[in-house]
């Protein structure tokens, strides 16, 4: 009988503390589901998901957690191995890119913002007062350089961007020459686009992304001279998105996370933030 009742007892105990266990296990797992691991870059990206999204989403009882990267590729490589529940950092285009070279299964699911190129200068207050022959950096890599050149463009500094971008030859030090493209024979100089604003002073002005812009404190400290009109083209080719791995399109966390970086609350914040130097973008994915 005392055996039997020790056996019991030591059963029953096993038990409640299973069940201890078990209740606390799934707690565990039930505010685990609740967080969003976010990738992002830390300008301005980072700051628009820790200093507005957070609290937009723990409206509706979710915990945000933003990882943040100080390179383009982690990012993505991260989400593909399900590190994190997204990123937004990144265009289509580069998104695309990514997952043809590196062979990623990655989609965007909304528009967020752009980060509007613009024309600085610590020389100058203008474009006007540029002078012939002044030297011009714009970013090195494709894509960056051939905005920054689209930019020049559009603002009148060039003429076109003569044979950039469709004849292999054909560089910046040709588009220095090419009096037909360029007139006032500006010398096209082209430099890492995060060294862009750390080079300004020894440029006559630069063609810099916004988010880079933003990191260097430009636009308080010498406005952009000009910045990026957009078209519907170009707008959905610039704007930055939201991007999760295939798949995981309709997950409640990416639900949560489309209707708080889309709230009127973002929209604010952005808009009073960064004073035009970002911009939003709520468009759908393309």
């Amino acid at each position: 009988m005392k055996k039997n009742v020790l056996v019991s007892l030591v059963l029953a105990a096993t038990l409640a503390v299973s069940a201890l266990t078990g209740c606390g296990a799934g707690a565990a797992d039930s505010a685990a589901d609740k967080t969003i691991k976010v990738g992002a870059t830390p300008v301005p990206h980072a700051e628009i998901l820790d200093n507005i999204v957070k609290e937009v989403l723990a409206e509706d009882g979710w915990t945000l957690e933003t990882v943040v990267f100080s390179d383009y590729v982690l990012p993505n490589t991260s989400l593909e191995e399900g590190e994190l529940d997204a990123n937004y950092f990144q265009t289509l285009g580069y998104m695309n890119q990514q997952n043809s070279d590196a062979g990623l299964h990655l989609t965007a699911v909304a528009g967020v913002h752009i980060e509007p190129m613009g024309i600085y200068s610590e020389r100058f207050s203008s474009l006007a007062d540029l002078p012939d022959g002044a030297t011009i950096g714009i970013p090195n890599d494709p894509d960056n350089g051939e905005r920054g050149l689209d930019l020049l463009v559009q603002k009148g500094l060039l003429v076109s961007k003569g044979g950039f971008g469709t004849d292999a030859s054909y560089n910046e030090d040709s588009l220095t020459n090419d009096a037909e493209a360029n007139p006032h024979g500006y010398v096209i100089t082209p430099l890492e686009a995060a060294n862009l604003p750390l080079s300004l002073p020894d440029l006559d002005a630069a063609t810099i992304n916004g988010n880079y812009a933003l990191e260097a404190e430009l636009p308080s400290k010498y406005p952009a001279l000009e910045i990026e009109s957009f078209d519907d083209e170009t707008t959905v080719k610039r704007t930055n998105f939201l991007v999760v791995k295939d798949g995981n399109q309709e997950s409640e966390k990416t639900k949560a996370l489309i209707k708080a970086l889309q709230s009127d609350k973002v929209q604010k914040y952005i808009d009073e933030t960064y004073k035009g130097a970002v911009i939003t973008s709520f468009i759908d994915a393309q």
